[in-house]
């Protein structure tokens, strides 16, 4: 994850206080930090024992060029920023009439914060933005994701591989089927990919997938009420 030069009540979780430096964070690399992030949920007993109220979401378009609110990593008034893609986790309990909370690493909102909070702040669906920064949403489930995803961070490298950003200090990513890099098949999307109606139907490709589903931003948070 990189960025460009232009302009441009979390009282359902029954756990402790969370902070960000309790998760294993560097920047740049949000893929692995989510990762990472959905195994120490699950081993701290925050979410399920095998991450199944848990989802994995890539934020990418065509162009790669995304606008977000409230990141860290910004210099620009109310934190907006234009990443590449992003990476976060969405957490819902399945059965249960909770709310949606969003874990994200690189955010300055509350962490983690609900849905509905993270989607009017920091997506902001409300401003009207230019056709090439429209954002789509690539919804993996996290027990289906923890077992293929694969990172050797070639992405982060120059053209005389030198890195761009320096990598996390743990071992690289290698997915249970033994391939080494498949980031480029989670943040490749475009309005092709889009699931036009939002269904049962599309919940249950998430649950089975490798790949999820890619829905638009103003289907977010109708994807998330159907999941029950």
């Amino acid at each position: 994850m990189s960025t460009s030069n232009l302009e441009l009540e979390v009282s359902s979780l029954t756990a402790p206080s969370l902070q960000v430096p309790t998760f294993h964070h560097t920047p740049y690399y949000c893929e692995e930090n989510i990762y990472l992030l959905c195994k120490k949920l699950c081993d701290d007993g925050l979410a399920d024992p095998d991450g199944s109220d848990l989802f994995v979401i890539f934020i990418s378009n065509e162009k790669k060029q995304i606008p977000l609110w409230h990141q860290k990593a910004s210099q620009r008034a109310e934190g907006v920023i234009l990443w590449d893609y992003h990476v976060i986790c969405v957490q819902k309990k399945r059965n249960e009439n909770s709310s949606s909370l969003v874990w994200d690493l690189d955010s300055s909102l509350p962490f983690p914060s609900p849905l509905g909070t993270y989607v009017a702040d920091s997506i902001r669906p409300s401003i009207q933005i230019f056709s090439e920064f429209k954002r789509f949403f690539r919804v993996v489930h996290a027990p289906i994701f923890l077992r293929h995803f694969a990172s050797d961070r070639r992405h982060m490298k120059d053209s005389a591989g030198n890195w761009i950003a320096e990598p996390p200090s743990h071992e690289a990513i290698v997915a249970e089927d033994g391939a080494v890099h498949n980031l480029n098949e989670y943040i490749t999307v475009s309005p092709d990919d889009v699931v036009k109606n939002v269904e049962a139907d599309t919940i249950n490709v998430v649950f089975s997938e490798k790949l999820g589903v890619v829905i638009g931003e103003d289907d977010l948070l109708g994807f998330f009420s159907l999941i029950s």
